[in-house]
Order: structure tokens, then C-alpha cells, then sequence
């Protein structure tokens, strides 16, 4: 399984979505508001409003809350939001994207840069890693929602371009630019995504022991804690039992 899906799990196990839930909630919103100030308040004529929505909602967002957002937009908010990436490395070399949103590009920056150092990472210049991935369309769904044959015929109906199955659950992979469409198929197939967004996938990963890894996860969780950090994607790998041993 990649990495971010490994990660995403170590979470759910240690309650962290709970513990952090209204600045996740935050920053959900904080995307709402800014992809509904750069097109059409409504997300029927505005895919990447529709897909913030569509990801809040996965992440139990309440409506009035979506809604909030969605009103601050053309209340004038979110004007001075300014979208940076930062990149850089962690332990053992693995690469490190982190995605911004800010009003303050300095002091972002200084934030940012500060938690890489006192985490044993290192802050590279724009572009220092982001060759090592991909941009893509990631649409998730629980095991429960169909077989492996299933999921994939749907999948290649809908014009995905690749399907990864386990018995964690099923991501299915397409353009960053046909994500929208693709979604829309899919939900019209298979029901409502666990969660449907732009993520940075990797190329290549970066096999991780027990102690690096441990050392991964303080850095991604300072970087996280930061408001202005909207998400972290990393390259890392890691064994079955080094996982289960966090």
C-alpha cells in the first residue's frame, strides 16, 4: 500500500482525526473559501469548489459549516489567501511536500522552515523533490463497496487510469484534470467516495525503519499543527511490522 494510505491509517488508529478535528475542519473550510472566491460560489459550475465540498462532506463536515465558507467568499474573505508549496526532506532522505495556504508568505515560510530544522528534516528550494511525484486525481472507497473486478470495471467506465485494491479499501487513480469527471462517474457507479481530492503521488518511495519513521511522524505532525499548512504528502515506505509497531 503507498505511503500516504499507511499514514492515513496510523492516524485513524491513534484517534488523531478526532484529536485534530476542528483544525481539520478549519482548513477544509479555509479551501472552500478560497475555491469559491476564485470561480462561482456555486460548486455545480465550479469543479474545484465541488471538490472541496465533496471532500468536507467525507470528512464529516457539517453543512452549515460548508455553507460558512462557502458566504465568507463573496463577504470579501479570503482575498489575501495565497497558495504556497514548500519542499523538502525528512529523515533518511525521504521527500517532504508541504501545501500552504497564507496570508502572510514570510511568516509561513519562516514556520515552515524552522519545524524542518528542529525535526531533523531539511527545507529544500521549489522543486527540490516535487520531480519524485505526480500530480493525480485520488478518488477512495471501503472494501465494502464491491470486489477488486468490480471497482475496476467501474473504474475504467468512468476513465480512471489505475485501481489499487487491498482489504483496507480501494483508491482509484486518474488525471489531476479529469478528477471532476471521473468522480461524478464513479459516485453515479458506485455510490458516495470515502474521501475524492488532488494529491501529490509518488514515484518512487523511501524505505523507512522503525526509528526514521518515528521520527517522520513528529515532523508531519508539526508541520500539520501549523494553520497555515493545508497538507503534507511524503514518499516514505514502510514494512508491515514497523507499522504495526507505532
Amino acid at each position: 500500500m503507498a505511503g500516504h494510505s499507511k499514514w492515513a491509517n496510523i492516524q485513524h488508529r491513534k484517534g488523531r482525526q478526532d484529536a485534530a478535528r476542528s483544525k481539520l475542519f478549519s482548513k477544509l473550510s479555509k479551501e472552500i473559501t478560497v475555491a469559491a472566491k476564485m470561480g462561482d460560489p456555486d460548486p455545480d459550475k465550479n469543479p474545484r469548489l465541488r471538490l472541496a465540498v465533496k471532500e468536507a462532506k467525507s470528512q464529516s463536515v457539517p453543512k452549515d459549516v460548508i455553507e460558512r465558507a462557502i458566504k465568507k467568499s463573496t463577504a470579501g474573505d479570503g482575498d489575501d489567501y495565497e497558495e504556497i508549496r514548500y519542499e523538502g526532506y525528512g529523515p533518511n532522505g525521504v521527500a517532504v511536500i508541504v501545501e500552504a495556504m497564507t496570508d502572510n508568505r514570510n511568516r509561513t515560510a519562516s514556520t515552515v522552515r524552522s519545524t524542518f530544522t528542529k525535526n531533523g528534516g531539511n527545507l529544500g528550494e521549489t522543486g527540490s523533490v516535487g520531480f519524485m511525484f505526480d500530480r493525480k486525481g485520488e478518488v477512495t472507497y471501503p472494501a465494502e463497496v464491491g470486489d477488486a473486478d468490480t471497482v475496476m470495471m467501474a473504474a475504467i467506465e468512468a476513465g480512471a487510469e489505475d485501481v489499487e485494491s487491498s482489504e483496507d479499501g480501494h483508491i482509484i487513480w486518474c488525471a489531476d484534470t479529469d478528477l471532476n469527471e471521473v468522480s461524478n462517474a464513479l459516485e453515479a457507479e458506485l455510490g458516495e467516495s470515502d474521501s475524492t481530492k488532488l494529491v501529490w503521488k509518488p514515484q518512487t518511495t523511501t524505505e523507512l525503519g522503525l526509528e526514521d519513521m518515528q521520527k517522520l511522524m513528529k515532523l508531519i505532525d508539526a508541520l500539520e499543527d501549523d494553520d497555515d499548512v493545508q497538507r503534507v504528502t511524503t514518499n516514505f515506505e514502510a514494512s508491515d511490522e514497523v507499522m504495526d509497531q507505532l
